[in-house]
């Protein structure tokens, strides 16, 4: 009996197959689709170069295979030359190649559209929860991808638990590989501005414009405002009834201080605005240096620098100058000083001179930000002895920043020395009287000590019953106030000491700090 062949199998998929292959095509991209937000094209791209490579693998060849998926049916036709391919027939090892394609170009679409939502909300306002903690840098879950918030963008002294819910702008959005880096900042000045977008209706409808902001974060923070609605105050809009809006913000921002001020398109207004609390005289802008000089009384000087600077640092933030203080006197001694300079300059005439200081040129370093066109351009200097000019001015403005530095510190001594004159003569002509000299900076201090103040009661009773009279030859003392009495110095080294105490107590920003009555060196400050 002969034996039974075997029936050879048609390995050819059958139309029903293709259909149903098609439909499982169809049913995998929708769903990355809506999981991945990956565009559909995205992905049929992805599977047709998959196909393509795991065939040009099982053939041995490079090139000459072409795969394409119907968009509508998801039916995979693929050829190599005129000989139609069946994708399941493709073997193992390419398929599992064809896999890792599909993987690398999912994730690649992925990732860029991650990177192109999150670029688009730079600036923007998101809450994550932190996740981890690593070397004081969060990492933030917010939902889709992990952000990390560094270190050097928290708000200085703030800090953070696992799980605690997080505010913060996305400060920046970058690619590395095939993953995204998306930065988180609390400390960028967008901060501020996104938070009264969130708590204040009239800044988030755009009622009220935040024009201008300056933060040094987790110390203070100006911002200038201004509405487009004449029935709006701006600045009561984003206080708040006795501070209600804005007091949720500075709780954001662990007790940071706020400066509200108006905007206005004059600079003659907008910077006392800047700098306050300090009261300004004047103001002198040089839009050609980006400069102004801002005129103070001597009482409001350190006022408009504020403690360490930061007043006017901020203010020049906000307004986009740099605002130099001046009182009247230090800004006549500086035109003086740039007058004398000037006028060694190669070429000058004293028409330039004058010329120069219009524009607020006040030293040699500051004549070279410029060339010798600009120079023309307001002195009519010709160019060619423009050069000149500058070179001289770059040649010596070293020299002339030392003798300038030198005035100042010969200024100062002269003024120290004239102080400590006038108090020894003082002090001379009350010894000479029989009188104990009070310095008045000391009377000034026993007056704000605490313990020298009297309750209103023993007021009452000093004045009832007041200490017996010193009578000439008499071996009894007058009775004082036990402050008032050891505040009392006997001699000139005991004023000169208590000059040097009184220079300790100052702050750094010039005024007078509390006394502490237990400092006592011979006078309770």
């Amino acid at each position: 009996m002969p034996p039974r062949k075997k029936k050879v199998e048609d390995d050819t998929p059958k139309p029903k197959d293709r259909f149903a292959l098609g439909k499982e095509v169809i049913k995998l991209v929708d769903l990355m689709h809506e999981e991945k937000r990956i565009a559909r094209e995205v992905i049929f791209n992805g599977i047709e170069s998959a196909i393509r490579l795991a065939a040009e693998r099982h053939f041995g060849v490079e090139e000459g295979v072409a795969v394409q998926i119907d968009r509508s049916t998801g039916e995979i036709m693929a050829r190599h030359g005129e000989a139609e391919i069946d994708p399941e027939t493709l073997g193992r090892i390419a398929a599992q190649s064809a896999k890792q394609v599909m993987i690398q170009k999912i994730r690649e679409a992925e990732s860029d559209t991650v990177f192109s939502e999150y670029n688009a909300k730079k600036g923007d306002l998101v809450v994550g929860t932190i996740t981890r903690l690593d070397s004081g840098t969060a990492i933030v879950s917010l939902g889709k991808t992990e952000a990390i918030l560094p270190r050097s963008e928290q708000i200085p002294g703030e800090t953070h638990q696992l799980g605690q819910r997080v505010k913060a702008v996305i400060f920046e959005v970058r690619k590395a590989g095939q993953r995204v880096k998306v930065v988180l900042s609390r400390a960028h000045p967008d901060f501020v501005k996104a938070l009264f977008e969130d708590e204040i209706p009239e800044v988030a409808d755009s009622t009220i414009d935040i024009r201008a902001i300056a933060r040094e974060a987790g110390y203070r923070t100006k911002l200038a405002v201004v509405s487009i609605d004449t029935k709006v105050d701006c600045v009561g809009a984003c206080v708040g009834v006795r501070g209600s809006r804005i007091k949720n913000i500075i709780d954001e921002l662990n007790g940071e201080r706020i400066d509200i001020v108006r905007w206005n398109e004059s600079l003659q207004v907008l910077i006392p605005y800047a700098l306050q609390p300090a009261q300004i005289s004047d103001v002198f802008t040089y839009p050609r240096l980006g400069r102004a000089i801002v005129m103070v009384e001597e009482d409001q000087l350190s006022l408009a620098i504020g403690r360490r600077g930061q007043n006017v640092r901020l203010g020049s933030k906000l307004v986009g100058l740099d605002l130099e203080i001046m009182t009247q006197d230090e800004l006549g001694e500086a035109l003086d000083r740039a007058e004398r300079w000037f006028r060694q300059l190669p070429h000058v005439s004293e028409e330039h001179v004058q010329a120069i200081i219009g524009e607020g040129f006040l030293s040699y370093n500051e004549l070279t930000f410029i060339d010798e066109k600009e120079l023309a351009i307001f002195t009519g200097i010709p160019e060619e002895q423009g050069v000149e000019v500058i070179d001289y001015a770059e040649q010596y403005k070293d020299m002339m920043e030392k003798s300038a530095e030198e005035e100042r510190r010969q200024a100062e001594e002269s003024a120290e020395m004239e102080r400590r004159a006038a108090a020894e003569a003082d002090a001379q002509a009350h010894a000479d009287e029989g009188e104990v000299p009070i310095d008045p900076v000391l009377e000034e201090a026993v007056a704000t000590d605490p313990v020298a103040e009297q309750q209103p009661e023993e007021a009452e009773e000093a004045e009832a019953n007041p200490p017996p009279a010193h009578v000439s030859g008499s071996t009894e003392t007058p009775e004082h106030p036990k402050a008032y009495h050891e505040s009392m110095p006997t001699d000139t080294a005991a004023v000169e000491q208590a000059v040097i105490d009184e220079e300790i107590r100052t702050g750094e920003d010039g005024e007078m700090t509390t006394p502490n009555p237990k400092d006592t060196n011979g006078a309770t400050a």
